[in-house]
């Protein structure tokens, strides 16, 4: 796509220049750059977060065609052609040898929690909802991972971690940063998608000791997590595709500017109000003062 083309140059060029290049015109670049992100845009997403998970799930012994029938068949539309696309694009490939029968730990075909949350995307108060997923982003000739834990009621991101893998303990990482900065109280609610790494015994045990409720999304349905994949989609647009991150160190340090100096304390939100996740729960605070 032109748009995201040229948003993966800014800093190298002007963007009055490329969009001429390009023959598009400016305000609808801006238009573009500025949107929310497309139901499309999210399908893709899933998609692709999908068939890494899955490719890791698996031990790297799936390929292609055997990735595409576990999608299909968890109720995740996808092609071979794309499914190879995304698999080519990220250097995954199956490991050859001797014919396997895949035997599935215990937390594949267990830990499954209820979707309590049902898509209802907003809390009365802080620390009342969260929502947690992770993504990948290119450093160099490899992806690091990035896992966040975001609070429904500010969309503020309340922990969040990278690594070069996406083990359970990534999602520990984030979630003991968010334990740490806020006040958990029984009963929040903390969402995720069915991925292997929610449903590690480590992870469960985690939630359980702070009395906190385990949601998850349905078999498939990556919009039972929307708030979780905009915000990746935002990051992306608005950091990621400008950048060209060469090390681990240089995508850490990208993501820790946007999230802590930028997103949470001066973006504005237009679902609270064209606020900043900051400003927004000090309002709040104020209030119950």
């Amino acid at each position: 796509m032109k748009y995201a083309f040229a948003c993966s140059l800014i800093g190298e060029y002007a963007i009055t220049k490329m969009c001429r290049w390009l023959e598009v015109s400016r305000s609808g670049f801006y238009r573009w750059r500025n949107r929310e992100p497309s139901k499309r845009d999210l399908q893709r997403a899933c998609v692709t977060k999908a068939v890494i998970e899955t490719y890791h799930e698996y031990n790297q012994k799936y390929g292609a065609p055997r990735i595409v029938v576990e999608l299909n068949e968890n109720h995740i539309p996808c092609s071979l052609n794309h499914v190879a696309e995304i698999m080519q694009e990220r250097g995954l490939k199956a490991r050859n040898g001797k014919r396997f029968k895949y035997q599935p730990s215990p937390e594949a075909m267990s830990q499954v929690a209820d979707n309590l949350l049902n898509r209802n995307f907003k809390a009365s108060a802080p620390n009342e909802k969260w929502v947690s997923d992770i993504t990948y982003i290119r450093a160099g000739d490899s992806w690091v991972y990035l896992a966040v834990i975001i609070d429904l009621y500010s969309r503020q991101v309340v922990g969040w971690a990278m690594d070069e893998h996406m083990k359970v303990d990534l999602i520990l990482d984030a979630f003991n940063m968010a334990k740490a900065k806020r006040k958990v109280m029984p009963g929040l609610i903390l969402h995720s998608d069915r991925g292997v790494q929610y449903r590690s015994w480590e992870y469960q045990q985690a939630l359980e000791s702070s009395e906190i409720k385990p949601s998850m999304s349905r078999k498939g349905n990556c919009w039972d997590n929307a708030v979780a994949e905009s915000f990746f989609s935002r990051l992306k647009v608005e950091q990621v595709y400008a950048e060209d991150y060469e090390t681990f160190g240089d995508a850490y340090q990208s993501v820790f500017e946007y999230i802590e100096l930028f997103y949470n304390r001066v973006r504005r939100h237009s679902a609270i109000n064209y606020k900043s996740p900051h400003e927004h729960e000090q309002l709040y605070y104020a209030q119950c003062a």
